[in-house]
């Protein structure tokens, strides 16, 4: 089993950032809650804030990541658990560091990009709440 975090950075107007998966990696061209995977002997919360530091350039502390939701799928011959945090508060302007673009959406407005199955179920989440 594979697990994943991902984060739901949240700004003051209640939009969310998405990243687009760089070419060369699996699923390229698909937007993405920005995160990764959870390296032995982490914790999810510790996983994602060295993820957050190494995509976007961003300080995030563990205690201000805010469990919201999973999701699970097939990730090749594997099972993938990803959950998804909400973070409000950092330190740095996220910047794509491993992404070639980023975009600010409204929940409501993520329908309209292609994503990875295992990040609709997190969107229907986020819509009821936006």
């Amino acid at each position: 089993m594979l697990f994943v975090v991902a984060a739901a950075l949240t700004n003051e107007v209640g939009e969310i950032l998405l990243q687009m998966r760089p070419e060369g990696r699996q699923m390229a061209g698909l937007w993405e809650f920005p995160g990764g995977k959870v390296e032995q002997g982490e914790s999810p919360e510790s996983a994602l804030a060295r993820e957050l530091k190494e995509e976007l350039g961003i300080d995030v502390a563990a205690s201000d990541l805010i469990p919201l939701t999973f999701a699970s799928a097939q990730n090749g011959d594997r099972g993938m658990i990803l959950l998804l945090y909400r973070c409000t508060q950092w330190i740095g302007q996220p910047a794509a560091l491993d992404s070639p673009e980023l975009k600010w959406l409204h929940p409501c407005d993520m329908d309209a990009l292609p994503m990875p199955p295992a990040d609709v179920p997190l969107v229907n989440f986020l819509k009821k709440f936006s």
